[in-house]
């Protein structure tokens, strides 16, 4: 309260205060868009994995609801209990896939995964597709469970094959550089326990992270095979036996 001419002057502090209010409610949007725009895909582990809804992100799976997911191949079983989902198999003939109905382009997504047995094979797709004979097809981050450990590697499904590590290349760099995929891989992966993949797509540009440490860094310049737009699929891979879980599916379009 100001004092004008030794009196108290309320209406003059009421005016200050309606001016100031607008002025501080601008600083602290500011600020909240700040700090949702910091967090970096790097940034992201398994201490702030769960918090991410406050920095922008949005959970692709809620509690014990699949809705705005579809499964698309074969006929493997998808659950989900307290926002784990569990996809699993045996015998399949086809792989399996349980899909988002919405499809993205450019983006930040975050998830665990870990397998409920050393059996089978898994991956996630990201920018997916499907053709019209119900083949699930495009980028791939492997979930693998062997003694290769190519997990968080760069796969393009029923398409063009591994793009990282590259496959094709049996040069000794080549062979040097898939070992070293494979060594680091086997340092990283978590066997038994929970793993914490991030993905960023932007443009032709992708990064792949496990458990904090860069995978993968690659930009597809194939005019004719690259994808620019898809959905996420968590597949369930054909064969005798596959049991895999997800948790945390977070997602930031940039």
């Amino acid at each position: 309260m100001r004092r004008k001419n030794g009196e108290e002057s309320p209406v003059s502090d009421g005016l200050n205060m309606k001016r100031v209010i607008p002025i501080l409610l601008v600083i602290l949007t500011a600020a909240c868009s700040a700090m949702e725009q910091s967090l970096r895909a790097e940034d992201i582990n398994e201490k702030n994995i769960t918090t991410l809804g406050d920095s922008g992100f949005v959970p692709l799976v809620k509690d014990n609801s699949l809705e705005g997911w579809t499964i698309k191949g074969g006929a493997a079983d998808f659950t989900v209990e307290g926002g784990v989902v569990t996809g699993q198999g045996k015998d399949l003939q086809v792989n399996s896939f349980l899909c988002t109905d919405k499809t993205y382009r450019d983006f930040i997504y975050a998830f665990q995964f870990k397998f409920m047995h050393l059996e089978g094979n898994s991956g996630c797709m990201f920018r997916g597709l499907q053709r019209e004979n119900g083949r699930v097809f495009g980028y791939q981050c492997e979930h693998d469970n062997t003694k290769r450990a190519w997990t968080a590697g760069l796969y393009d499904e029923a398409r063009r094959g591994w793009l990282v590590p590259g496959k094709r290349d049996r040069s000794d760099t080549g062979k040097a550089s898939r070992k070293a995929f494979t060594a680091q891989g086997r340092r990283l992966f978590e066997k038994e326990g929970w793993n914490l993949i991030v993905i960023q797509c932007q443009g032709d540009d992708i990064k792949i992270w496990l458990n904090g440490e860069e995978r993968v860094n690659f930009t597809d310049t194939d005019a004719e095979k690259k994808t620019a737009e898809g959905f996420f699929g968590l597949q369930v891979h054909r064969g005798g036996s596959c049991a895999v879980q997800w948790k945390n599916l977070y997602l930031k379009e940039l």
